[in-house]
């Protein structure tokens, strides 16, 4: 019974690296498409992405090959979760602030939950669901808390709308993607997801790629494109990939409540933005949300 957990333990301390990662991204995302054109930025982290997962996948396992029945999947799958989401993300966060961004990329857990339910793939208990909803409450005092780090508007309208797109997509392709983590490695599956997907963000940044000043690019946006595409895609995906396939998609999905607290501060820190006392009980709130959150649930796992 030990040695089962050891496992899941480690994928546990891998997906607080994450939280910090993604809670980083926001920000240093935000900051990098003010001088790098979006999708011109998602062109070149996925591009960079993608070599890194094949090459790595390969030094790591010298196989790159999925089963037969799967790869049609991982092609679709790749497409939502990286295409589809990524030109949500990239446009959207480029049009709200980055406080409500991570605010609203924090619902995955509850469209997951839902999918789950309505799906019949992993029920939650009534601690799961108060766990959820608590977290969810500690979100909206975050957001009540924090004027100039979440602010709604119809300037940011358009921006939260396409957020929200990235939210389902993910939470769609969470759902969907344990049956296929669980046949194949998560590395071969994470690699091909992203090659697959890059081919499409290059096509579409075309213009931007014409059109960007790279001479007028700063250091600061090259080391924010390098974090992004190592750290937080190419690395930050394996882990989440891992994750779902060791952890279930709903206990995983629970970590998107956190990196909306890691954002808050690296927002304060890069952007400007004010953080409040407040801010830091609300956080609390959702640590006890994700705590309840990952309970035991009807089938015997953890939300």
């Amino acid at each position: 019974m030990e040695s089962s957990r050891k496992p899941a333990r480690t994928i546990e301390l891998a997906m607080i690296a994450l939280v910090l990662i993604w809670g980083s991204n926001f920000a240093i995302v935000k900051s990098a498409v003010q001088q790098i054109q979006p999708l011109a930025f998602n062109a070149l982290r996925f591009s960079a992405a993608s070599i890194v997962a094949l090459s790595l996948t390969w030094l790591a396992e010298r196989d790159l090959s999925l089963l037969p029945q799967d790869r049609l999947s991982v092609l679709l799958l790749g497409f939502l979760s990286n295409f589809v989401y990524q030109m949500f993300f990239i446009n959207g966060i480029q049009r709200t602030r980055a406080g409500n961004s991570s605010l609203i990329l924090a619902a995955v857990p509850i469209f997951v939950a839902l999918i789950n339910q309505i799906w019949g793939r992993e029920r939650l208990r009534i601690q799961n669901w108060l766990g959820i909803a608590l977290a969810s409450v500690g979100i909206a005092l975050l957001v009540s808390g924090g004027k100039s780090t979440v602010q709604w508007s119809s300037q940011t309208a358009i921006g939260d709308l396409l957020t929200l797109g990235a939210t389902i997509s993910w939470a769609v392709y969470t759902v969907l993607s344990r049956t296929i983590m669980s046949r194949n490695s998560p590395m071969r599956v994470t690699a091909w997801m992203m090659a697959s997907a890059t081919p499409w963000m290059v096509l579409v940044a075309i213009p931007d790629l014409q059109k960007q000043a790279w001479s007028s690019v700063s250091a600061q946006s090259w080391l924010g494109l390098v974090f992004s595409a190592l750290l937080a895609t190419g690395i930050g995906y394996f882990i989440w990939n891992t994750a779902v396939r060791q952890l279930g998609s709903a206990r995983t999905s629970v970590y998107s409540f956190l990196p909306p607290l890691v954002a808050v501060v690296v927002a304060w820190i890069l952007l400007g933005e004010t953080i409040q006392m407040v801010q830091v009980l609300c956080g609390l709130l959702i640590l006890c949300g994700v705590a309840l959150g990952r309970q035991q649930t009807h089938n015997g796992q953890r939300a």
